[in-house]
């Protein structure tokens, strides 16, 4: 028995068919698009890492392969709703995943999806208008957001807060409200720190101790 007869026996398929060359040509369609949607898109989106730009081109990948070859089973339009799905739900638990980041992953699986499904009652036009609109929309709003980061005022400082301690104090006498100035004071000297505010913690009575929250001025 020939090679290629023998192919065709153990996975009940022919050696070649005409949609390798439509799977090529396919592909390289998706494969530009996505890579404009990742270049001039996802990278140039702040807090983007490159580690999320190479998942983002595996997936589309990925996607673009399981819709073309499962095609042909005649699940196209049940499929794609299907893996969106799936992808709906996905959780990445090691990291959080940002809004923005997720709706980049949405793109992508569309593009994926688009390119894999249609037949031939969509022409190649209506493809490429497809897949400009959505890198269209997406070089858009990066100029647009980035164009508006660049010019917004810079936000204000936060007000530092003051460096905290917290100690064991000896001297329960001076827990009263009405002598907090002099509880003050007593830790300013025995601390030698500008103590500018003190929080009561747990009270130990067997020990006559008491943890204090102590802020104070000057660095940690």
């Amino acid at each position: 028995m020939r090679a290629p007869d023998m192919l065709e026996y153990f996975y009940d398929a022919p050696l070649y068919d005409d949609d390798l060359l439509k799977l090529g040509v396919r592909f390289l369609h998706n494969l530009l698009f996505m890579s404009l949607v990742v270049q001039f898109g996802l990278k140039r989106s702040s807090g983007s890492s490159p580690e999320f730009a190479f998942t983002a081109v595996l997936l589309n990948i990925t996607v673009f392969f399981i819709c073309f070859t499962l095609k042909k089973l005649d699940i196209g339009l049940g499929m794609a709703i299907g893996l969106f799905a799936i992808f709906g739900v996905l959780r990445y638990r090691t990291d959080t995943i940002r809004t923005k980041e997720m709706t980049y992953l949405f793109v992508v699986i569309g593009i994926a999806i688009v390119n894999a499904l249609t037949n031939k009652k969509t022409s190649y036009l209506e493809l490429l208008a497809v897949n400009c609109t959505l890198c269209l929309v997406v070089f858009c709003k990066e100029y647009v957001v980035n164009r508006a980061l660049a010019t917004a005022p810079p936000p204000p400082p936060k007000p530092r807060k003051p460096p905290k301690q917290t100690l064991v104090y000896d001297n329960l006498q001076l827990l009263a409200p009405d002598r907090r100035d002099e509880l003050i004071a007593d830790l300013k000297q025995r601390t030698g720190l500008q103590v500018t505010e003190v929080q009561i913690g747990e009270i130990d009575l067997t020990t006559s101790t008491v943890r204090l929250g102590v802020s104070y001025e000057g660095e940690d």
